[in-house]
């Protein structure tokens, strides 16, 4: 049986996402919240609350048990970008984009 669990509009880039969701891929529950509590990156805080919530999803749905659970799949997918200005000289603006993205997490039963 399958649980998961998505994080829609994270104000992180989805290419640094990816950096982070590549290092728990395939991992058990337990063993990848260990590697997301040490990673200095600002999405392992954001996956680690994601995993958190699959497992607790899991706990409520009760057809699977929370111990051999493990990251069967992680992705992240390209949200819409924020449009904002930044003042130059001569009162020109330069655009910045804000990246978002999309996070997604299936865990699977061992």
């Amino acid at each position: 049986m399958e649980v998961k669990a998505s994080l829609k509009y994270a104000r992180v880039g989805a290419q640094k996402a990816r950096l982070v969701a590549d290092l728990v891929r395939g991992k058990d529950v337990s063993e990848a919240l260990k590697i997301l509590k040490f990673s200095d990156k600002k999405t392992s805080v954001l996956l680690k609350k994601l995993i958190e919530s699959a497992v607790a999803n899991a706990d409520v749905k009760g057809v699977v048990d929370s111990d051999n659970l493990f990251v069967k799949t992680v992705f992240v997918d390209m949200g819409p970008s924020l449009k904002r200005f930044r003042p130059r000289a001569q009162g020109r603006a330069y655009g910045v984009l804000k990246k978002t993205s999309h996070i997604n997490v299936v865990l699977g039963e061992r």
